[in-house]
């Protein structure tokens, strides 16, 4: 038994239900929007609070980025988008271990290819929120790719467009 579990503060669900607890909190919170669409923009703005902390850190920029895609994607007012932002960024702090690959196998059930594609160009768009994509944002995008189903063709064609702010590529010492 885990200290955790021992002291009541183990909250993580298990089972059946882990697979979609934190999409199912996040959709809660748009009530009156269509249970299926509401799912699909809380699997979204998870997936993206999972590329944005993988550097442990999500930046003001980042979360900017996070707010306007998912106002743009789900049509959100302001208000909206900032409450979908701050729900999935918490989720992702409190679950992202268990939650992670669950969250991104339900957003691919529910995706088309194009809905993918989306997801994983708005991957980069906010992992380079703040000029600059770190090698386990990159990696940590790679990964998620892979679990939607998308091939390296695919990841590599997007990824080719963010070029300039990947750190791997940029050189500390001045050209002789």
């Amino acid at each position: 038994m885990s200290i955790l579990r021992w002291l009541g503060l183990n909250q993580a669900p298990s089972g059946p239900a882990a697979e979609t607890e934190t999409v199912r909190k996040i959709a809660a919170a748009l009530d009156g929007m269509d249970e299926a669409e509401a799912r699909f923009v809380a699997a979204f703005a998870y997936v993206l609070s999972r590329v944005a902390g993988a550097d442990m850190n999500i930046s003001a920029a980042e979360t900017a980025t996070m707010e306007r895609l998912v106002r743009e994607k789900a049509g959100f007012g302001e208000a909206e988008a900032v409450l979908v932002v701050q729900i999935a960024k918490a989720q992702h702090r409190l679950f992202s271990g268990s939650e992670n690959f669950l969250v991104t196998r339900e957003f691919a059930r529910m995706a088309t290819r194009e809905d993918k594609m989306t997801l994983l160009d708005a991957l980069f768009a906010v992992s380079s929120a703040d000029q600059s994509i770190l090698q386990r944002e990159d990696a940590e995008i790679g990964k998620i790719a892979s679990e939607l189903g998308l091939d390296h063709g695919d990841f590599i064609a997007v990824k080719s467009r963010y070029r300039q702010y990947l750190e791997v590529l940029k050189r500390d010492d001045p050209a002789p």
